[in-house]
């Protein structure tokens, strides 16, 4: 079974109404949608925004529904100037930009006392995402790249090109690293896709309200057939 994460409504509402044989349960104030999407067992839910609310969120995925994989889905700001506002970014890894422990010796986004710097997602995922994109929406790019995280909407190009220049990172978004992390320490598969919203500039604030539908809409039918083929 998969479990698909939004962090907003606007992000889970279009999978939610291709639901069938729904059963709705509720916990740590989110509601958990278990049903079926193109014949397959998912599991859809909105976690809220925020690192905090999404790691719990995946936490209940891996405790409760038990999910062979996880797939978080959603907009992001891009940063770099190929991937245009509604492309697609899928992750190779994650990690979080905020969190810095380098007093104590470690890299910068590096979470103490875990063995690695970012979060790998899932290779067969990947290959499995580019080719759904490739087929669904061929009207735009698909890239594959780091994604960054952090508690932070960024709307400032000096922040932006200090993401850029020292993660390297190809979109900036608010709760990816931290389900990629609930993955990795609960081995499960994962892969964070994101539609680009805006240019994590100071545009951002003008681009993300008047782009949000279409990323989303990319998003939506990426899902709806990433689902459809794949296998646990």
């Amino acid at each position: 079974m998969l479990g698909i994460i939004g962090a907003m409504d606007e992000e889970v509402a279009r999978i939610k109404e291709q639901l069938d044989e729904v059963w709705v349960e509720t916990r740590a104030g989110m509601d958990f949608y278990k049903g079926k999407l193109g014949g397959k067992d998912v599991v859809v839910v909105r976690s809220g925004i925020g690192k905090v609310n999404a790691a719990i969120c995946t936490q209940i995925l891996a405790d409760i529904y038990q999910v062979s994989g996880v797939v978080n889905t959603g907009i992001a700001g891009s940063l770099k100037a190929e991937i245009d506002i509604g492309d697609i970014v899928l992750s190779s890894d994650a990690l979080q930009h905020d969190m810095d422990a380098t007093g104590f010796g470690y890299a910068p986004g590096q979470v103490p006392r875990v063995d690695t710097l970012s979060f790998p997602g899932d290779a067969g995922l990947i290959r499995l995402a580019e080719e759904c994109c490739r087929q669904v929406n061929p009207d735009i790019h698909t890239f594959v790249g780091r994604v960054v995280s952090g508690d932070q909407f960024i709307s400032d190009k000096e922040k932006k090109d200090w993401l850029v220049k020292t993660f390297a990172g190809y979109c900036t978004e608010m709760e990816g690293a931290a389900i990629a992390q609930a993955c990795y320490l609960n081995r499960i598969p994962f892969l964070i896709v994101r539609a680009i919203s805006d240019k994590a500039d100071d545009s951002a604030s003008v681009d993300y309200s008047v782009f949000e539908e279409k990323a989303i809409e990319h998003s939506v039918k990426l899902l709806a057939e990433l689902v459809r083929r794949y296998e646990a």
